[in-house]
């Protein structure tokens, strides 16, 4: 949806083809069982989106998000202890994964510029190794479950939509690297990072106290300590509910039993907080359970050879362990760098869809990072363990961590790169530099930095 609205002030129109039957309002999606996991938007992807659909921040509020301001509305246990809440750097935006997307999709829908073709499913590029001119589709009713670049229903008629560019957003799924070996082209330069988490999922009615203004409340894993790495976060979210998660990488994987799911929380966690706030609010679901988590990188703004009228974006150019939150964010960033590099390289231009690929990559860089730098020393999570790189950055990014638990300014800074608000060559500036060696200048706290009157709403 953002791609095509980045698109939409250079074509003449814009189609999006969409295999699912598209809700109205913020309903479940069948193919899209992820929504049912919390979600959080960073500031920097929310202000990307803002530039794209102006007031969308409102009408998210308006429809009951809340706004999360980091790291005052947080409390957070890192692997290195717990951080206070400093006063506001950066902000969040917590809602159901439902209502985010609706709320996009209205706004983009109503651009008379845009086309949704719906139950439509792609079945390969046209074109040629040099260009790409199109997609061939079927209706997905009569496709069944083939995943066949050429198989056919007896139902199915297969035809072509023309394109000046085609934008592959079809997430963790996408096809891209089959479609552009058929057209001639190698394969891409990968690389995977699979922690082997898998995370559980409950929504709750939360106390009547604590339903509105209560904190985000985050358990973290600790990758290096050789043992499986278990993480619970409880995020407020619109209608006076929470969402729940918790996670475990292999050897440390929470049940998708609901009879385990606060026992987990409890007795599993680095801290019991979230399990204790549970004791207090109604369940309002049942647990939905998921294994797919693994950070996999397509490295195609590197290819030799690249076809022009072609990009790939989004989850299907790089998709992160959900733990860390950043894929929304990074999708909305890059929709931004489709708009941006358009305007100034102009429409049709020779190169564009190269200058496209290499634009869409640049977001991607400080979340695979803040990710892969933490999963990466999780027992089996590559082939051949941390590199050097990795090993050098981790002890880094430690060190800074554990500088932050008692340093406002560090924590900052930090924040200013987990938002996705700046770049990390800013952890690198001589004054952060300085602070590392130095470490926390306040004592580490021993507990929840929870007030009195969030405790007090929150187990009535």
């Amino acid at each position: 949806m953002l791609a095509a609205r980045a698109l939409a002030e250079s074509a003449d129109l814009v189609t999006i083809v969409e295999r699912d039957a598209l809700p109205e309002g913020p309903e479940r999606r069948r193919s899209l069982p992820q929504a049912q996991h919390p979600h959080g938007l960073w500031s920097g992807g929310a202000r990307a989106i803002e530039e794209l659909l102006p007031g969308f921040t409102a009408r998210l509020a308006e429809a009951g998000a809340h706004r999360l301001a980091l790291t005052t509305d947080m409390v957070a246990l890192s692997p290195h202890g717990w951080f206070r809440r400093w006063n506001e750097s950066h902000y969040m935006i917590l809602g159901s994964r439902d209502l985010l997307d609706a709320t996009v999709r209205a706004q983009v829908l109503a651009d008379d510029r845009i086309r949704l073709v719906e139950r439509t499913e792609v079945l390969g590029l046209e074109g040629t190794a040099a260009a790409v001119t199109g997609v061939r589709v079927r209706d997905s009713d009569s496709a069944g479950d083939s995943e066949g670049e050429g198989d056919r229903d007896a139902d199915g008629a297969e035809r072509v939509l023309p394109a000046d560019l085609v934008v592959d957003a079809t997430g963790r799924a996408s096809r891209a690297p089959q479609w552009l070996n058929t057209l001639g082209l190698p394969a891409p330069r990968q690389r995977r990072v699979d922690s082997g988490l898998a995370y559980a999922s409950r929504f709750y009615r939360a106390p009547e106290g604590a339903r509105s203004g209560f904190p985000v409340v985050n358990v973290q894993a600790a990758p290096r300590e050789g043992r499986p790495g278990r993480s619970g976060v409880l995020m407020p979210i619109e209608d006076g509910r929470w969402l729940v998660m918790l996670t475990g990488t292999r050897g440390g994987e929470p049940s998708a039993d609901e009879s385990d799911f606060e026992r987990f929380a409890t007795e599993e966690l680095r801290h019991p907080v979230i399990g204790e706030l549970l004791a207090g609010a109604e369940p309002l679901s049942g647990v939905a359970f998921t294994r797919s988590t693994a950070n996999r990188r397509y490295y195609y703004e590197r290819s030799r050879d690249w076809p022009d009228g072609f990009t790939v974006v989004g989850d299907a150019l790089a998709a992160y362990n959900p733990v860390y939150g950043h894929g929304m964010a990074v999708a909305a960033q890059s929709a931004l760098a489709l708009r941006d590099t358009v305007r100034r390289r102009g429409w049709g231009s020779p190169g564009l869809g190269r200058a496209l690929q290499k634009a869409v990559a640049r977001p991607v860089n400080a979340a695979w990072d803040l990710a892969t730098g933490q999963d990466v020393f999780y027992p089996g999570a590559t082939e051949n363990g941390p590199t050097r790189r990795d090993r050098v950055l981790a002890a880094y990014v430690a060190r800074l961590l554990l500088t932050a638990t008692g340093n406002g300014r560090i924590a900052r800074r930090f924040t200013d790169v987990s938002s996705l608000e700046r770049g990390a060559h800013v952890l690198l500036a001589p004054g952060v530099l300085l602070a590392a060696v130095a470490g926390p200048l306040k004592p580490q706290l021993t507990g929840p930095p929870l007030t009195a009157e969030e405790w007090k709403a929150a187990t009535p």
